[in-house]
Order: C-alpha cells, then structure tokens, then sequence
C-alpha cells in the first residue's frame, strides 16, 4: 500500500496537494482506507486527468456537419424492411452459432440509477408488471428461452454465459440479488461478474473533488470503461476458454432488449462483421440520442448536441430523416476485435464531458449537496470503439419492439417505470392478439384487436407473457387461452 510520504509527493506533483488538507483530522482507521483508496488511483496520469477534464468542459465539441455522412446502405440491415427469407437465414445462422457454445451476452450494469431514484442497481428494479419481475429475472428467462429454442433446432445442450460488469457502488448489491434468487435458474458459474474502474470527479477548474474529508468523489469510467475491465479482470480469457466468439452488449435499463438476438448476430456472422450496432429511426430531428454515422470515411456515433439543427433535419427523396439511425446501446463484437481493441486500442478512446451534482466537504469540512452541476466526470463510451472497426454493420430494427429504457423516475414524459411497462404490455397484447387470442376488460367484454398498440401507449389489458414461453411472440399461439386484465399468461 501508498505511504503518506509517498501520496503526499505524487498528489504534489500533480498539483493535487487538497486532497491531504484534512489528514490531520483523520483517524487511524480513516487514513488506512483513505491511502488504499489513493493506491488503487492512477497518481501518475492524475494531472492528465484533471486538467484535461477542465479543458474539455471549457471547450464543448465542435460540430461534425461537414464531415457528417449516413452509413451506406450496403452496411445496414432491417428487421423492419428486410425481407422474411434474408431475416430467417439470419436467426438460423445465429442460432446456430449459439448452439455451438459461440455466443455470450455482457451486460454494462455499473451506473448509480440516480435519476430513477433508487439506492440500488437497475437491474433489481420491479417496474410495476403484473408479475412482480425485475430487469435481471426478465433477462435471465430470455437467456433460458433462446437457449432452449438454439437447443430444439440444432439438438444440442449449449449455454450461453452471461457477462455483467457491475461498479464498486454495483457489484455487492447484484451479487447478493443473484444469490437469493438463486441466479434465477441459471448455472452461476455461466454467470460472470466484474467491477469498471472507478476515477475522480473534478472541479470546473481542474481540481480533485473531495467527497469527505478521507474520501474522493468517484465515479465510474461510462461504459466504455468496458474495455480496460475485460483486461483488469481475465474476462477475454474466460471467453478464450468457453469458446466464445461473439458477444451481444446491452445496457441493464432497456426493458425489451433480445438477449443474444440470433437475428442480429447472424445478420453480423453472414456480413463478416467484427462490430455492429443496432439503431431505431429517429422519432424526430431533435430527439436527444446519438446518431450512427459516418466521419470522414470512418463509422461512430455523432451526439446529438454535435450536429446542428439544420443537418439533424435533412431529409431524403422519400421523406425520411437522412441522419435517423439512432443508437440505443445494444452492440455486436467478436472476440478477437475487443482483444484488438483491448491490446491495442483502449488508450486512444476519446473522454465525454458529464457535469454533475458531485456532494463535496467545504474548505472548513462540512458536508455540502450542491443544488447545480459543481463538478466534471470524465466518461469513455462503449460505441467509441466503432473507428477501430474493419467492417462495422448497423442493423435497424422496430422502437416499439426493442427498445423502452428505463432512466427517469415516474412523473417524467419519457423513459419512466410506467412508460416502460406499458411498453412491455402493449408488445405482449400484440403477441397474443396475432396469436389468435381474444382479450377480455374485466367485466368480460372483448377488446379490439391490440396490433395497433404502441409502446409506451396504455395497454388494452394487462396481458404479461413469461420469457419462458415465448422469446419475441413465437411460441404464443401454444399458450393461448383468452386474458383479462386481472388473469396474466406469465
């Protein structure tokens, strides 16, 4: 572990030296946490750190419009406009991969949940359904299903492991959750966690925020803090040894994500693809999400706030947004790319500005929760690999099929517990309505046919269909029975 001398030095030479102010008001046991804290910190890229935080929020990006182009056409496939044969070559070549033990899945489940307003991971979080199901029991059940469907087809016994990196706010919480659901069914050795790196929050002006007087403001790397985790913790080589060779990446909060798509995955194995995004079309020119693109020749995600209104407006001959390919992190790689980018890449990707409200101890050391953004934490990205990509693809699918995330906490317009459930509801009262199923209110009156729902939109009735007997609506029209708004299939 860091003697005192020693942080003392490093801290100086980093023009840093605050960060020791209240050492001679801490007790033994405060100084033994805080110096391990300071050993686990990168002392020596801290200056870096810093001032390259202050320079970045002084100087936002500049805009890309002149450098912008959409991805060619030939790079894109379609869940929504594809034609049925090209879309059932595609979820037989990916299930057939994960039948072959080739496919695993890694959840990015590091984030706080802080604008959700819960103490604990996403992950756990009951939005409400009928079933009483978190995030992670509805993901495991889509990992039990599409094992099963790759099983059917190909009369095999495959898995496919789960990879989830957690954050040090994360980690113990998920890990005593999986245990007492005892990992929802699943095998816990096919069930990996690992811990992202976590760095400082920092002043406006370059300074190393303290959290209390023995303790710095930490947070997360973002999620492009992927990369240097698959090497921190041997993940590439767990990989290596199962025989994995694709990976299907996903964020915890989005409530419709397909675990290990096969349609996606064999849309990227038939295009020779090491890296792939799935993207919605935009709802409108300003909707704040990242657009998929290309600058200068090279793929990658553009933000939002880097292209001005006028080009995010730009419309094709027949009417539609030209740059409408937005991200919604759920991502494609081999293995060998991520060991490229993790041997070779990882130290060029570019930092993201977040200003935040960072709690910090005044001059004098009393706690202050700051009622405006007073801090800067540096982000990487996981899209910020595309660059480094040999053959990038992006594959467009249907919003209201696959994408509802979960971020705001109830009251908000978007991305909230109920506009998630109602999405989940909705694409189930769909499933059942071309499932030939009749939907009764609860005075058994029957309701119209529900294949007009959108998501987001009230659902007819509270109709839930388990993952366990359907994976993307295939499979209902073996569990029919008719629903009501108080009975759910489950």
């Amino acid at each position: 572990m860091l003697s005192f001398e020693g942080a003392k030095r490093s801290l100086e030479s980093a023009g840093q030296a605050h960060v020791l102010q209240f050492w001679p008001e801490l007790g033994e046991g405060e100084r033994r946490a805080f110096l391990q804290e300071l050993s686990q910190l990168d002392l020596k890229g801290l200056r870096d750190h810093c001032e390259g935080a202050a320079r970045a929020a002084a100087f936002p990006p500049c805009s890309l419009d002149e450098h912008v182009e959409p991805v060619p056409a030939e790079s894109i496939g379609s869940a929504r406009t594809g034609d049925e044969d090209s879309l059932a070559a595609w979820g037989n070549e990916g299930l057939l991969q994960i039948s072959e033990n080739r496919v695993g899945v890694l959840l990015l489940a590091g984030g706080q949940g802080t604008r959700l307003g819960v103490q604990y991971p996403k992950g756990m979080y009951d939005v409400g359904l009928p079933s009483g199901k978190t995030l992670y029991q509805m993901q495991a059940e889509r990992i039990h299903k599409i094992q099963q469907l790759a099983d059917r087809k190909f009369e095999s016994a495959c898995t496919v492991p789960w990879y989830i990196m957690t954050s040090e706010f994360t980690l113990a919480p998920t890990e005593k959750f999986f245990k007492e659901n005892n990992y929802f069914g699943l095998q816990p050795s096919d069930i990996v966690m690992f811990e992202q790196r976590m760095i400082p929050a920092v002043t406006f002006d370059g300074k190393v925020i303290l959290q209390g007087k023995g303790k710095i403001a930490m947070a997360p790397d973002g999620n492009g803090g992927l990369y240097q985790a698959l090497v921190d913790n041997k993940v590439l080589e767990d990989m290596k040894k199962r025989g994995v060779e694709y990976l299907h990446v996903y964020c915890v909060d989005n409530i419709l994500v397909k675990m290990a798509d096969p349609v996606f995955i064999g849309f990227c194995v038939s295009k020779g693809a090491d890296c792939g995004a799935k993207v919605v079309a935009k709802v409108h020119p300003a909707e704040p999400v990242g657009v998929v693109c290309r600058v200068q020749g090279v793929s990658q995600v553009v933000e939002y706030s880097e292209i001005q209104p006028e080009t995010a407006a730009l419309r094709g001959p027949g009417g539609e947004l030209v740059y409408s390919a937005g991200n919604i992190c759920n991502h494609f790689f081999t293995r060998s790319f991520l060991q490229d980018v993790a041997e070779v890449y990882k130290g060029q990707l570019k930092q993201h500005v977040a200003f935040k409200k960072v709690p910090f101890v005044d001059t004098c050391g009393n706690p202050v929760k700051p009622s405006k953004p007073n801090g800067i934490k540096m982000e990487k990205f996981v899209f910020d690999v595309f660059p480094f990509s040999r053959n990038f693809v992006a594959f467009e699918v249907v919003r209201e099929d696959e994408f509802s995330p979960l971020k705001n906490a109830d009251g908000a317009a978007v991305d909230s517990p109920t506009t998630a459930r109602n999405s989940l509801l909705a694409q189930h009262c769909r499933w059942a309505t071309a499932a030939k199923a009749t939907l009764l209110d609860e005075r058994g009156n029957r309701l119209p046919p529900s294949d007009s729902v959108s998501a987001g939109d009230n659902p007819p009735a509270q109709c839930e269909i388990s993952p366990l007997v359907s994976y993307f609506g295939a499979g209902a029209a073996a569990q029919r029975e008719d629903a009501d708004n108080s009975s759910h299939p489950r």
